[in-house]
């Protein structure tokens, strides 16, 4: 797999940890439920989001039989995704103590969280581009379409 496939993956493990460890404190403490948007958040943009993107990253170049669009896309939105994320939930958290830092920091993470997602959007808009199929392929010819495993030197 490649290392921003892997990436994706492992924070999103990481992410998944966070946001149960949240979720069991807000158990324990029931005065910490003001932090549920950010458990929320570590759940959905965390677990969620980065599991599919990297699941998405490492299948949808392999079932459109080319090659993803822009690595280095994908890297910089693990980066921008990542850091969003953690200043996302860290304003959630600290705008409950002081509002004028947590609002700052919630606006510059769902900026960047939401440019990471953007970015994943591109990539893989743009490796199916790559993968498109003549319309004239699509047609009944009475003749099989050619797969992978039928054309030659694969």
């Amino acid at each position: 797999m490649e290392r921003y496939v892997v990436a994706f993956l492992r924070a999103s493990m990481a992410w998944l940890a966070m946001g149960v460890t949240l979720g069991v404190c807000m158990t324990v403490h029931p005065g910490w439920i003001v932090y549920r948007p950010a458990h929320l958040h570590m759940l959905l943009l965390g677990f969620v989001m980065m599991m599919i993107a990297g699941v998405a990253y490492h299948v949808l170049p392999r079932f459109a039989a080319t090659s993803l669009y822009s690595p280095r896309i994908a890297v910089a939105h693990w980066v921008a995704s990542n850091v969003g994320l953690t200043l996302l939930a860290s304003g959630f958290i600290v705008r409950l103590h002081n509002g004028p830092i947590g609002a700052w920091l919630l606006g510059v993470g769902g900026v960047l969280s939401a440019a990471g997602a953007y970015a994943m959007v591109w990539n893989l808009w743009r490796t199916l581009d790559r993968a498109a199929v003549p319309p004239s392929r699509l047609m009944n010819t009475g003749r099989p379409l050619t797969t992978m495993s039928s054309s030659p030197g694969r």
